[in-house]
């Protein structure tokens, strides 16, 4: 059975966007989250210790547990903690306080399992609980076609509109080779 939580453990966090090398530079979610220039300067082991220097505020994100393992990973914060605050590719809408929701990961062997929307409906009800009023994504619009594993984290706009999300602007922004739509869910 599959549960959400909010990510408080480092432990689960690190297992399902930590590295599988521990001096490995990957993503550990924080592009979106950090300044470019910090985000670049982070490397190796320094970017799971930001992290888990984050976790010390609160959650930064969701976990979907399988009993209890760590299987599913989605991002989920003030658009205002974001980078995309600030995007040249992806639109500011409006001065509403927005929160994002930019990663959904699920871990290989997991997958196709419908853990994706178990994590974006968490991602919802837990941005709901904080306050917040909209919830934004910026998913791909890849009409049914595949998309590389690598590029999947937006997540599709199909995911996101069976969560009752609704298209609300284009943007520049393209991945994989498919446009990114901004999609808004009232709250």
């Amino acid at each position: 059975m599959i549960t959400v939580k909010p990510a408080t453990v480092f432990a689960d966090v690190k297992e399902v966007v930590g590295p599988k090398h521990p001096d490995a530079s990957v993503c550990w979610c924080l592009t979106y989250r950090l300044p470019a220039k910090e985000n670049n300067a982070l490397t190796g082991p320094a970017r799971g210790e930001r992290v888990a220097e984050m976790l010390k505020a609160g959650p930064i994100g969701v976990l979907a547990y399988d009993g209890d393992e760590a299987v599913g990973w989605a991002a989920v914060a003030p658009r205002r903690e974001t980078t995309f605050d600030r995007s040249r590719t992806i639109p500011r809408l409006d001065d509403a306080d927005v929160w994002c929701v930019w990663c959904i990961r699920v871990k290989p062997g997991h997958r196709r399992k419908g853990i994706s929307h178990q994590l974006l409906a968490g991602a919802i009800a837990f941005a709901r609980g904080e306050g917040a009023a909209i919830l934004e994504g910026y998913p791909l619009e890849n009409a049914g076609k595949v998309i590389n594993t690598t590029m999947a984290y937006v997540g599709t706009k199909a995911l996101f509109e069976s969560a009752g999300f609704r298209q609300v602007a284009d943007t520049k922004s393209v991945l994989d080779g498919f446009p990114r739509v901004l999609m808004r869910l009232n709250l």
